[in-house]
C-alpha cells in the first residue's frame, strides 16, 4: 500500500468517526469508532483465515456462505473454530461477521423519512445482535491461552448509552449508519503490511487525543516523543527480548519501540484506567502482535504490580505527572523501594515510578521515562532519592537528562524532560545534558517535534557529544558541587546576548518622532479651525 493509499485509509476512517462528531465528546465517541473498527478487523481476519483452511482442504465453499443450520455447516464451523482459537485467539461464526451485521442494518439508513419503511426498520434491529456478538467473541476464548487478552474487551462499547440517542430506535439507526459507512472501506488485510491498518488506528487515536483535553494524557504519548524514547532504548540493538511500559495507556509507546528493531519477543504493560487498557489490547492485536507475545494487565502499577519477576531489556513510560499514591510505610520493605531508605511523597509519585521501572530493568537494558522538570531539583525525599541514584556506586544509573519543549503533550503546557537510565553504564563518571526545548514547530496551539529535532536529540545522545548552547557532559563532581540539582540551565548555557543598542541613534529617532507629531498636531489644529470646532488637545 502506497503512502497515498495509507493516507486515504486514515481519511476514510476519520470520516466515519465524524459520523458521531457533534453527538458526543471525542473521548466518548472514540470508544464506539475504535471498537467497531476492531470488530471489523477481527471479522476480516477470521474470514481470510477460514477461507484459507477451506481452500487448502479442497472445499469450494466460502466461509461467509456456510449454512450454520445444517449438519455439514456445523462440522465446518467446529473444525475452523478449533484452528481459529488456537491460531488467532478467538472465533466468529459467519452470521457474526461485521459485513453480515452491517448489511442487515443497512436498510435503516435508506428512506429514513418513509412511513412505509417503518415496519422494515423495526425488523432490522441490530443492537442486540452486536451485544451478543461482542459477548461471544470474548466467550470464545474462555479457558484458552488468549482468555486474558480478550476478556471484557468490548465493555466500553455501550450500546445502551443515551449518548447514542434517546430511544432504542434512534440508537439503532445511528449505529447502523456507522457500520454501513465502515463496511464500504476495504481494509485489504491480504494485500498490505500488518502495520498499515495499525498505523491508521494510531492516527485515529492521535486525532481523538488532540480533542480530548486533559484526559488525553491517560492514553496517548505524542508520536514524535514516542519516537525519541523508542530510539533511545533500542540504541545498539536489532532485537529485544522484552519491552515494558508500566503506564502503557493505549500501548502506542510499546508498539513504537517495535518499529525500531527487527523483532520484539514479548511486550509487557500495565494500565490503571479501564478504557486505555482495553484500547492497548486492541492496538496490539490490530498491529498483528500475536496474543502469546503480549501481556497487558489492568491494575495500579505502584500499589499492585503485576509483573513481579520481569527484567525487561527496554523500559519506556510516560507516567501521569506528579500523581498521588499511598506512599504507605509498608513499601519501605518492598524490593522496589527498600534500598533507597525513603519513599517518594504521596502527593508526587514521579520517583516511585522511576524506582519501580529501575527494579524491572535488566542489567543490559536501557530505560527512558518522561518526567516533569520538578524531579530534577525538588528536595526532601525526592532530593534524597535523586542523590542515591547519582552518588552511589551500585545505583549510578542516570545516563542522560533531555529537556523537551513546553506545550508538547496533550492536556498540559508544562515543559518536560526525558530521563535515561542504564544499570551498566559505559560512562559512569558523567551525565549527558541536552536542552532540546527550543527545537519545535508550532502547529495551532501545540508544539511539535520535527524530524530534524528528533534526529538531533538522538544523534547527540548516541554519540554523547557536547555542543555549545545545546548539550553538555557534566562530571559527577560538578553535579555533587551543585548539590545534586539536575536543573538543565545549570549545565547547558542557552543565554543569547541581545543586540547592542545605539542610544544616540534612539535619541535621534525620538527627536524625529517628536517633530513629526508636532507637525501632525498643527495639521489637526488647522482642520479644527476651518471646521470651527475645539481642538482635541
Amino acid at each position: 500500500m502506497s503512502i497515498d493509499q495509507k493516507k486515504q485509509l486514515e481519511q476514510q476512517l476519520w470520516a466515519v468517526a465524524n459520523t458521531l462528531r457533534g453527538k458526543m465528546d471525542a473521548d466518548d465517541y472514540q470508544d464506539y469508532i475504535l471498537g467497531f473498527i476492531f470488530y471489523k478487523y477481527l471479522s476480516e481476519k477470521i474470514k481470510l483465515f477460514a477461507n484459507k483452511i477451506l481452500e487448502e482442504s479442497g472445499e469450494e465453499i466460502k466461509y461467509e456462505k456456510i449454512d450454520e443450520s445444517t449438519e455439514e455447516g456445523k462440522q465446518y464451523l467446529a473444525a475452523i473454530r478449533h484452528e481459529a482459537v488456537e491460531t488467532l485467539g478467538y472465533f466468529l461464526k459467519p452470521t457474526e461477521l461485521f459485513s453480515y451485521i452491517a448489511e442487515k442494518g443497512s436498510p435503516l439508513t435508506e428512506n429514513e423519512n418513509s412511513e412505509e419503511n417503518e415496519e422494515e426498520q423495526t425488523e432490522q434491529f441490530i443492537l442486540e445482535d452486536l451485544t451478543r456478538i461482542f459477548r461471544n467473541i470474548e466467550q470464545s476464548t474462555s479457558g484458552t491461552d488468549s482468555e486474558d487478552d480478550f476478556n471484557n474487551l468490548f465493555e466500553d462499547v455501550d450500546l445502551t448509552s443515551t449518548k447514542l440517542g434517546r430511544t432504542v430506535k434512534a440508537k439503532n439507526k445511528l449505529i447502523a449508519k456507522v457500520l454501513q459507512h465502515l463496511n464500504k472501506i476495504d481494509f485489504e488485510l491480504q494485500n498490505v503490511e500488518a502495520d498499515v491498518l495499525g498505523d491508521a488506528y494510531e492516527y485515529l487515536i492521535a486525532q481523538f487525543a488532540s480533542g480530548a483535553g486533559k484526559k488525553a494524557g491517560e492514553f496517548y504519548t505524542p508520536q514524535q516523543v514516542s519516537k525519541v524514547l523508542a530510539k533511545i532504548v533500542t540504541t545498539g540493538k536489532t532485537k529485544l527480548r522484552s519491552v515494558y511500559d508500566p503506564t502503557c495507556g493505549s500501548g502506542s509507546l510499546l508498539l513504537r519501540v517495535a518499529k525500531e528493531v527487527q523483532d520484539v519477543a514479548h511486550f509487557y504493560g500495565q494500565e490503571l484506567n479501564r478504557t486505555p487498557y482495553n484500547l492497548a489490547r486492541m492496538n496490539m492485536i490490530l498491529h498483528d502482535v500475536h496474543y502469546s507475545k503480549f501481556d497487558i494487565k489492568h491494575a495500579d502499577t505502584l500499589e499492585n504490580p503485576q509483573h513481579l519477576w520481569l527484567q525487561a531489556e527496554a523500559v519506556v513510560a510516560n507516567p501521569p505527572f506528579s500523581a498521588q499514591w499511598s506512599a504507605n510505610a509498608m513499601f519501605l520493605t518492598d524490593q522496589r523501594f527498600s534500598q533507597y531508605g525513603k519513599l517518594a511523597p504521596g502527593s508526587k509519585a514521579d520517583y516511585a515510578f522511576i524506582q519501580h521501572m529501575l527494579h524491572h530493568l535488566a542489567d543490559n537494558g536501557i530505560m527512558a521515562v518522561v518526567m516533569p522538570h520538578g524531579v530534577l531539583f525538588r528536595g526532601a525525599a525526592e532530593g534524597h532519592i535523586r542523590q542515591y541514584l547519582i552518588d552511589n556506586p551500585t545505583t549510578n544509573y542516570l545516563d542522560a537528562v533531555i529537556g523537551l519543549p513546553a506545550n508538547i503533550f496533550y492536556g498540559t503546557s508544562i515543559p518536560t524532560s526525558i530521563l535515561v537510565f542504564k544499570k551498566c553504564r559505559e560512562n559512569p563518571d558523567n551525565i549527558l545534558f541536552i536542552d532540546a526545548s527550543k527545537g519545535f514547530e508550532k502547529v495551532k496551539t501545540q508544539h511539535i517535534l520535527r524530524d530534524e529535532d528528533v534526529d538531533k536529540i538522538i544523534s547527540t545522545y548516541q554519540e554523547r557529544k557536547a555542543e555549545e548552547k545545546y548539550s553538555y557532559i557534566a562530571p559527577i563532581s560538578e553535579i555533587i558541587a551543585n548539590d545534586f540539582n539536575l536543573n538543565i540551565p545549570r549545565y547547558v548555557d542557552t543565554f543569547e546576548a541581545e543586540e547592542s543598542i545605539d542610544l544616540n541613534e534612539i535619541a535621534h529617532q525620538l527627536k524625529a518622532l517628536d517633530a513629526s507629531m508636532a507637525e501632525t498636531d498643527k495639521t489637526i489644529a488647522d482642520f479644527c479651525k476651518e471646521l470651527n470646532i475645539e481642538t482635541p488637545f
